[in-house]
């Protein structure tokens, strides 16, 4: 299979240029896919993904888990068409699936300010699982304005605004192989 991964895009009219290749990206989610069978050995964790960004994530990374495992989806919106949160999270699509005392794992594509994943830990608490954990493809450290204990975390990135690999910019780029940065956000950070 081939993966559209050019060096530099353009989105929007801002151009981007590779932060981490599909190469760390394929690494990092096996890594973590072994991690996950380790840890839920004899259990039948159900994986939630968040939508939209988080789908190429999940499916790559559920090919990685070789004990049994559901998915389910819920959907959320904060962004808009925007490169920064609006402040206000939209819940789109709830879960199907019952997860009362079942073992959860949430995948998000990436953890930002933590509002989306603070506004999920509350509804998903509310159904009372046996167990919650969260695996976030990207984590922000620097951006966290709520707590979130992320269990399994693919890379820590700056406070830069990224895209590829299901992370988009006003709907364009998720089909990108790789995750990509602004071409002017990087060369401030190097």
């Amino acid at each position: 299979m081939s993966y559209y991964t050019p060096e530099k895009v353009q989105c929007n009219g801002e151009t981007f240029k590779v932060l981490l290749s599909k190469e760390q990206l394929a690494k990092r989610i096996e890594e973590i896919g072994r991690q996950i069978d380790e840890d839920y050995a004899g259990k039948r964790p159900i994986l939630i993904g968040v939508l939209n960004g988080a789908f190429i994530f999940l499916a790559d990374l559920m090919r990685h888990i070789s004990i049994p495992c559901e998915v389910d989806f819920y959907k959320l919106s904060s962004y808009g068409d925007e490169k920064v949160s609006s402040g206000k999270v939209q819940q789109r699509k709830d879960v199907d699936a019952d997860i009362t005392g079942r073992h959860v794992i949430i995948v998000e594509d990436i953890i930002d300010s933590g509002l989306s994943a603070n506004y999920i830990m509350n509804i998903v608490d509310n159904k009372k699982p046996a167990s919650v954990e969260w695996v976030a493809l990207l984590k922000k450290p620097e951006a966290l304005k709520y707590h979130v204990d992320i269990k399994y975390v693919g890379f820590e990135i700056p406070t830069l605004f990224v895209l590829g690999y299901g992370l988009d910019y006003a709907q364009e780029g998720r089909n990108l192989g790789q995750i990509y940065v602004l071409d002017d956000e990087a060369k401030k950070k190097d």
